[in-house]
């Protein structure tokens, strides 16, 4: 049975072997091994969020099976190793929550973590404020995220990874 918790400082080893098992396996039906390698430069864990106390972890009788969090940072995107954080506060009255840095285990897709994560963030995000959320997708989430409603605002490239920033109200 699926469980969710907030991250603690002691959960960090075992979240970035989850996220680097899910970027390696994940993403591979989408982009090149070359995409894959540049991924892990462009994604990766945040320790800010789990300072922040925004960060999920979804457990499954005790074992880590996905993870993810929302930020009331500026920060799109990208771990401690990225480049062009901001750590600036949003305004809730005119800026978007950011929902961040979200995993799932390979061995438990399609269970509805990734929908589980979405759910609490955005329930958290509208407890302080918030009416709308953004994130930035890779091809691997983009149609998790179009399910739960997120629509396209633009697509990018980071270090060779194509990126979609999506967005969407929080009702």
């Amino acid at each position: 049975m699926l469980s969710a918790r907030i991250a603690a400082l002691d959960d960090l080893d075992r979240l970035s072997g989850l996220m680097a098992r899910a970027i390696s396996a994940l993403q591979t039906p989408f982009l090149t091994p070359e995409q894959v390698e540049a991924s892990k430069k462009v994604m990766g864990l945040d320790t800010a969020l789990v300072r922040d106390g925004t960060y999920i972890v979804i457990e499954d009788e005790g074992e880590i099976v996905g993870c993810g969090g929302w930020s009331r940072r500026a920060t799109l995107y990208g771990g401690d190793h990225s480049a062009g954080r901001d750590a600036a506060l949003l305004d809730p009255r005119t800026d978007a929550a950011r929902v961040r840095a979200m995993y799932t285990d390979p061995a438990h897709v399609r269970r509805g973590i990734g929908g589980l994560i979405l759910k609490l963030c955005e329930e958290a995000a509208r407890a302080e404020g918030f009416s709308r959320l953004q994130l930035m997708a890779n091809l691997a989430g983009e149609p998790l995220y179009r399910a739960h409603g997120f629509e396209e605002i633009e697509r990018i490239v980071d270090q060779g990874v194509p990126l979609i920033r999506m967005g969407k109200p929080i009702p």
